[in-house]
């Protein structure tokens, strides 16, 4: 068993004082992050990792990334920094009462094709000048996006971007990053305004889970050849069914749930938790 320790601010001092805590054999540095090999104690790290600002991750059976054939992310406050719809409804001068909806979705509090009907409604009426607005003033890859990408390109690994928000962004990413496979929600249009609706079902957690299954099938890929990135309750199906699931930034249910955490990393954070 080793541990993986990781943070934007760790220093080889504050792993030098684990190692000893947790008896480690020995500690080697592999990019931004540290493995401790082999310790024979182990205890909770919630309280060091907290303090130091870092990740940790026990490693029972170590990965090759370049052995996976799938990878998929959620959007929102996952491959971006922002909730796409949180920014629109701050533009339709709602934003605390649509912010307010998204967090209680993203805590699987209530269901979320309800509470996405009940944010959309929110928004009926804004130009649709507003959604270019927010990809073009707002919108901003999260740290460590471009690095886990461009390793999913050097290894020949198709990304599929899963998202319980909107094809307007969703699409703009998937042309500008060169991803492989999308699933978003359509927002209805009339007369250069938002109606308030959404275009067919609604993309949430089942939607997601059956085209994460979808995409391995056909890439004729194993469960152990897939790993799926997400930080909301709408994400928790999908994640269960790939082979190594990682809750970023995350939700406590999600945290709970998920193989590995990534509260503090970057997205480049996740290639650290392979070999």
């Amino acid at each position: 068993m080793n541990l993986v320790v990781q943070g934007p601010a760790l220093l080889r001092a504050d792993v030098d004082d684990l190692a000893s805590q947790v008896k480690a054999k020995s500690v080697q540095q592999r990019s931004s992050s540290f493995l401790l090999k082999d310790p024979s104690v182990r205890k909770s790290l919630d309280a060091w990792s907290e303090s130091q600002h870092a990740d940790h991750a026990w490693i029972e059976k170590p990965l090759r990334f370049a052995d996976l054939k799938l990878l998929a992310m959620d959007m929102d406050s996952t491959l971006i920094t922002i909730e796409c719809i949180d920014e629109l409804g701050d533009m339709a001068g709602k934003k605390a009462e649509v912010a307010g909806i998204t967090a209680r979705a993203m805590r699987g509090e209530i269901d979320y094709p309800q509470s996405l009907r009940e944010r959309v409604s929110l928004l009926a009426g804004l130009p649709v000048s507003a959604l270019e607005r927010v990809y073009q003033e707002r919108l901003r890859l999260t740290p460590g996006a471009q690095a886990l990408l461009a390793a999913c390109r050097k290894h020949a690994i198709k990304v599929l971007l899963v998202s319980g928000g909107f094809t307007f962004f969703v699409e703009r990413l998937k042309d500008r990053l060169g991803l492989d496979y999308t699933i978003s929600n359509v927002l209805e249009i009339a007369r250069n305004r938002l109606t308030g609706q959404v275009v067919g079902d609604i993309v949430a957690a089942e939607a997601k889970a059956a085209k994460f299954l979808s995409v391995m099938k056909e890439l004729k890929a194993s469960k152990e050849q897939t790993a799926a990135i997400g930080d909301g309750a709408n994400d928790l199906k999908m994640m269960k069914e790939a082979g190594i699931s990682i809750a970023f930034h995350a939700k406590p249910v999600v945290r709970a749930q998920a193989d590995y955490a990534l509260n503090y990393s970057g997205l480049d954070g996740v290639l650290n938790l392979f070999t």
